[in-house]
């Protein structure tokens, strides 16, 4: 309030007396008036006076108006006017004209305003609650100035109102309603609104991308017209942006929810060279940055790589490369879609091998990497279109190995076309590497020297290369014509940097010679190389030389360090004492220190794109600083060893590639081994199934042979039981097993059949003579009455039939179950009896001593044959009988079902009559109605009335209730 005080006391061309009077006249009005008129009138008012005299209605009215919020809630009309007014005390929107001269301090004055008010207004943290609840309003007139205002205060003070609503229930997921909004004003300012809530706030841009943002947005840019859309594409996208970058969570729900493949309509610009507004070109470039942010090289490496292969799968990089190799593109389209390209295919092989296929519609058609490089040595073409290029190369180039041989292969004398028809890659960039334009010089080393990135095959074949430099001259390797050129320094005249062409190929040498021996020994087998090393690190030079004194600081240091010792004029110890000599071992230690306290260093280190504003920047590439680091420290080591401490590392040395040898020699053996292994863990898991199926098979085998034992001892018991009774065989004894118990108690059965036959035959007769009761005593019934009760009694008879029927079938079936067994049983003593006949006959002729025993079995036979038949007559008679039973009970069941037919006729005869009298005494008692009635009317017109009708009636009345009784008899019944 102090500040609010000091900015009105400093306004002398302030607000009038007059005006601010009118102010307070208004507010107390506002604060006292009982008509919602009165006050409605007071509020619009002061919204008419809030952008003219903002200081004096903010500090008067702000309470005033926030209390309207709180209690006038039912009139949206107000509540709009209120948050009107308040939007103009805090937003800082200046619409009114400013002189040049006072524009500077308007605008601080006006920030300074806006943020003070802003902080008194969310003092108190309910006023921010309550406009969010005022949000929910769909009125258009509370709704919209609310959206206005809440804007306006997350652009004044971002992070505390983004903390009081985050903390707020539903905050977040009221403003997300906004977005499903029908009418357009609030929706597109709804997408602001949740611009300015969602910055540099991971936590509300999980709570939005949770709430379905992506689909809404992505719907909202289709609806549109995705890139040929306006301004609200551009919200969108950069709503987008803000959930996604930096926010690994977003990003995997982003493409988890299949989300990626819905941006590849977005790209399908076709070949076109119109229609390219400004408003295309920015929401193309916005496209293409919300590509980038999901493949960041920031990124974590699972989430980036997940990214690019959901791209590669769905089609995105294929619509790229489309725009890549279109004519007409714009620059900066052509440029961010090389950055993006780039960045999709960094690290990834698939994609890598993709991009290394695409052809350029040109004729004969061009690897597309051929056309980008071709663009990059070309020294007319945009300063940022070349670094794209750059970039795009040395991505294609990261971790990719089969890339790396097949650029240095076109390099190399098998591969060269001697034609001359086709320009490969290679040879663009040793054009490139010693042409006369520094910036050419220094893109093509880099170019080259990524080629050979952790590639120690790649840096020996480079050693293969040779250039012809002139007729009749004999060509010159690479590495040396690299070391030519930059021994000649400043004697070339060139365009550009003074010193960018030997920093580049000052970083190729280096990354050429690190890790690799060979090439090591190649470069000091010039003779020249080392003087001139030593010369350039011992000058005293400007402040721009120091840059070129510490690269080859770092080459003698690498030359040093990774020194084989196969040079005997140029061995480690020779190397350093050199140093010592000439520059001194603190001098070659500060001027190697001078790579990484440039002022560019730092900034090349930190991200991979060559990014630089202007060609005199880019000295510095982001692989680089990344070897420097890794060598610098071991240089330094190195050379303030001494020969005792070389030659015991040499011992150490020596002892740990045997020790790798022995380890590496083990780890083959072991793996030999563990091939055998798995080799004898199969043939155990098939020897272990053959064992088991042959173990089944046993089994099996065991239980058959326990089965033919078990029967083969019953036949031996059975055999000698039979041959024990044939000794000892009397009138009582049992012959195969047939005792004369079971004969004697089969016959008792067959009696105890024929006695219930007997039974079943008696219960017929008796059941034939009520059938006949029934018929006789249907045909005698005459009258109604007497049919009827005869009818019920049947009924009851014939219910009882039906038991008894059920009954005796059941004792039938039970019957037939009973002679079926006893057939059985025939049949089995038949085949005993046959069997026994056929083995008395065989031993009757092996053995003569039992003869007559035989002749007695065989009158025994005899006589149970006879019986057998004698069993099977009665069997065929009692099936016979059962047959005949069958019959009178099929004829019992039709006598029944006749009754049953002829008592439904009765029972319907008797409901009709039954329904003829109810109408008959419907129509006697209207009758009587009528009659009653003209006699009262005889009797009212004074006609006397004679008493033989009356009598008559009675006499009616006395008969139509005896002619009720019958029906009433009738119900009884």
């Amino acid at each position: 309030m102090n500040f609010l005080r000091g900015v009105m006391g400093g306004q002398s061309a302030g607000p009038q007396h007059t005006e601010a009077e009118t102010i307070q006249k208004l507010c107390d009005r506002v604060a006292s008036s009982t008509l919602l008129d009165d006050r409605r009138n007071a509020v619009r008012a002061l919204k008419s006076l809030s952008k003219k005299y903002r200081l004096v209605v903010g500090i008067q009215a702000m309470e005033h108006l926030i209390h309207v919020l709180q209690t006038d809630r039912s009139d949206s009309e107000i509540i709009g006017y209120a948050l009107d007014t308040l939007y103009n005390i805090i937003s800082n929107d200046e619409e009114e004209e400013v002189d040049d001269v006072e524009e500077e301090n308007s605008t601080r004055q006006s920030e300074d305003l806006g943020s003070q008010f802003t902080e008194i207004f969310i003092k108190q943290q309910e006023n921010v609650t309550l406009l969010l609840s005022l949000l929910e309003e769909f009125d258009f007139h509370v709704r919209w100035p609310g959206v206005k205002l809440l804007t306006s205060l997350l652009k004044q003070l971002g992070p505390q109102v983004q903390q009081i609503i985050l903390v707020s229930p539903m905050g977040v997921s009221r403003l997300m309603d906004l977005l499903a909004d029908s009418r357009e004003v609030i929706r597109n300012d709804g997408v602001l609104l949740l611009q300015a809530l969602t910055r540099s706030n991971g936590a509300i841009q999980k709570i939005v991308a949770f709430e379905n943002a992506f689909e809404r947005l992505l719907d909202i840019i289709t609806e549109e017209g995705s890139s040929d859309g306006g301004i609200v594409v551009e919200d969108c996208l950069l709503l987008l942006q803000n959930l996604l970058k930096n926010n690994n969570s977003n990003q995997n729900f982003f493409k988890e929810g299949s989300y990626i493949q819905r941006m590849k309509p977005w790209f399908e610009v076709g070949d076109e060279n119109s229609g390219w507004s400004a408003q295309k070109v920015t929401n193309l470039h916005l496209m293409l940055q919300l590509v980038r942010v999901l493949v960041s090289p920031t990124n974590p490496p699972g989430a980036t790589s997940s990214c690019q292969k959901a791209m590669f799968q769905c089609g995105l990089l294929q619509q790229l490369c489309t725009i890549l190799m279109a004519t007409g593109v714009p620059a900066d389209i052509l440029t961010e879609t090389i950055n993006t390209v780039s960045e999709v295919i960094r690290g990834c092989q698939v994609n890598q091998d993709y991009f290394a296929s695409v052809n350029a519609p040109s004729n004969p058609p061009r690897p597309a990497i051929v056309v980008l490089l071709m663009s990059m040595v070309n020294e007319r073409q945009p300063f940022v279109l070349r670094c794209a290029v750059l970039y795009c190369f040395q991505c294609f180039l990261y971790k990719n190995q089969k890339g790396q041989g097949e650029i240095v292969s076109t390099l190399l004398p098998s591969t060269i076309d001697a034609t001359g028809n086709s320009v490969s890659a290679g040879q663009l960039l040793c054009g490139g590497l010693f042409s006369t334009d520094s910036l050419s010089n220094w893109c093509a080393a880099v170019a080259l020297a990524h080629a050979l990135q952790e590639n120690a095959t790649q840096k020996e074949q480079l050693l293969r290369v040779q250039l012809a430099t002139s007729i009749g001259n004999p060509p010159v390797s690479l590495l040396q014509q690299c070391t030519n050129i930059l021994s000649q320094g400043d004697k070339i005249d060139r365009r550009g940097s003074k010193i960018q062409t030997r920093v580049g190929l000052l970083m190729l040498l280096c990354t050429w010679l690190s890790n690799c021996p060979i090439a090591v020994t190649h470069f000091l087998h010039n003779s020249a190389n080392v003087p001139f090393l030593t010369g350039q690190i011992a000058e005293n030079l400007g402040e721009e030389e120091q840059l070129v004194q510490g690269l080859c600081a770092l080459l003698l240091g690498i030359s040093i360090y990774f020194n084989d010792n196969s040079l005997e004029s140029y061995m480690k110890e020779k190397l350093k004492q050199l140093i010592e000599k000439r520059i001194g071992k603190e001098n070659f230690i500060e001027k190697l220190g001078f790579i990484s306290k440039h002022e560019l260093y730092s900034r090349a280190s930190q991200k991979p794109q060559p990014n630089f504003p202007s060609p005199e920047y880019m000295i510095f590439d982001h692989e680089f600083t990344k070897l420097v680091k890794e060598l610098e420290g071991v240089i330094t080591k190195a050379i303030y060893k001494s020969s005792e401490e070389d030659k015991k590392e040499e011992e150490v040395k020596k002892t740990l590639e045997q020790h790798d040898n022995i380890v590496t020699h083990y780890k083959n053996m072991i793996r030999e081994q563990d091939l055998q292994l798995e080799e004898l863990r199969q043939q155990v898991s098939t020897l272990k199934c053959q064992n088991e199926q042959l173990q089944t098979a046993v089994t099996q085998q065991v239980s058959q042979i326990q089965q033919h034992k078990d029967q083969y001892n019953l036949l031996k018991i059975q055999l000698g039981k039979d041959n024990q009774h044939q000794g000892s065989y009397s009138e009582g004894a049992q012959m195969n097993g047939i005792q004369p118990e079971e004969i004697s108690r089969l016959r008792e059965e067959i009696e105890e059949l024929k006695r219930n036959r007997e039974l079943l035959q008696s219960q017929l007769t008796e059941k034939d003579s009520v059938i006949e009761n029934l018929k006789s005593s249907q045909t005698s019934g005459t009258n109604e009455q007497s049919s009827a009760i005869a009818s019920a009694r049947d009924f009851e008879e014939v219910a009882e039939l039906k038991q008894e029927l059920a009954t005796l079938k059941s004792q039938l079936n039970s019957q037939s179950v009973e002679i079926t067994k006893l057939q059985t049983e025939k049949q089995e003593l038949l085949q005993k009896t046959e069997a026994f006949a056929k083995s008395a006959e065989v031993q009757g002729e092996s053995e003569t001593v039992i003869a007559t025993k035989t002749t007695d079995v065989e009158g025994r036979l005899s006589a149970l044959l006879q019986e057998t038949k004698e069993l099977k007559n009665e069997i065929k008679a009692l099936s016979e009988e059962r047959t005949a039973i069958k019959e009178q009970l099929d004829s019992s069941n039709s006598t029944i079902a006749i009754l049953q037919t002829e008592k439904d006729k009765l029972e319907l005869e008797i409901t009709d009559s039954k329904k003829e009298q109810d109408d008959l005494l419907v129509l006697l008692a209207d009758q009587d109605q009528k009659i009653l009635s003209l006699k009262n009317k005889l009797k009212d017109l004074g006609h006397p009335v004679e008493e033989e009708d009356e009598l008559e009636s009675g006499d009616q009345e006395d008969e139509d209730d005896e002619s009720e009784d019958p029906g009433k008899d009738l119900d009884r019944i």
